[in-house]
């Protein structure tokens, strides 16, 4: 049997944590941990791709993240311009779609440049979509979208008592495509962040202690069979699922 065609989730996210913890085991700077952290992106994203996976979304910058050292923020911020250069080309070449998630306001215009370009450079690629959360929210996501809907109730294109759940998650920034059926974080905590508030309610969430610089893809295979034992519900009994 083809790996991935049974029992594989269509759209992966990812939490990415404990690239600081990580580099303090070892007594480097956090920024050191952020860079070992790039071979797990790598790794990932091939992982998920071989496997058949559709659509992967790693959050890579939260909007909260913006309180951290300044001088982190910065090393951060250059970090995802030379990721872009280093990696877009591979990207290319092995068919995956690069999209950027986030409020882009907050970013630097050299970077929504390198953001941009990139995204043009990889439209065509149909093998896998890679979206990629930079200065990114659940809450600020739901708020946009909301606001959007405003703006297109004021400006006469519907009334506002048609607003319903399809129109507000059309208008979210992953409105296009399905919603994740996996959700994996790394580095042991156990909470979402404030990550695709929306999109995660009914997806199968899966933790583990390793952290993000350690995970490969024998820690990637552990979350997809965690994925496949689940019984995927949406709100049914178990009866109802079995008998469908």
């Amino acid at each position: 049997m083809r790996e991935g065609v049974v029992g594989t989730p269509r759209h992966v996210a990812v939490i990415m944590d404990g690239n600081g913890r990580w580099a303090a085991q070892r007594s480097l700077p956090r920024h050191a941990g952020h860079r070992a952290g790039v071979k797990a992106v790598r790794a990932t994203v091939e992982g998920c791709a071989r496997r058949g996976v559709d659509a992967l979304t790693l959050f890579a910058f939260s909007s909260e993240n913006w309180s951290r050292p300044a001088d982190e923020v910065a090393k951060l911020m250059l970090m995802f311009v030379e990721a872009i250069d280093r990696e877009v080309d591979d990207l290319c070449k092995n068919g995956v779609r690069l999209r950027f998630i986030g409020d882009e306001t907050r970013l630097k215009p050299r970077l929504i440049a390198r953001m941009r370009a990139a995204e043009t450079q990889t439209a065509a690629g149909g093998r896998m979509t890679l979206n990629v959360a930079i200065a990114y929210g659940g809450r600020w996501d739901i708020v946009a979208a909301a606001r959007t809907l405003a703006r297109r109730c004021v400006a006469g294109e519907f009334p506002s008592d048609t607003i319903d759940e399809a129109a507000i998650r059309s208008a979210l920034q992953l409105g296009d495509g399905p919603d994740p059926d996996l959700f994996i974080r790394t580095g042991g905590e156990h909470r979402i962040s404030n990550f695709l508030l929306w999109n995660l309610a009914y997806t199968e969430l899966y933790f583990c202690d390793v952290l993000w610089p350690d995970f490969d893809d024998d820690q990637l295979e552990q979350a997809f069979r965690h994925y496949g034992s689940r019984q995927r519900r949406f709100g049914l009994t178990a009866a109802q699922v079995g008998s469908g």
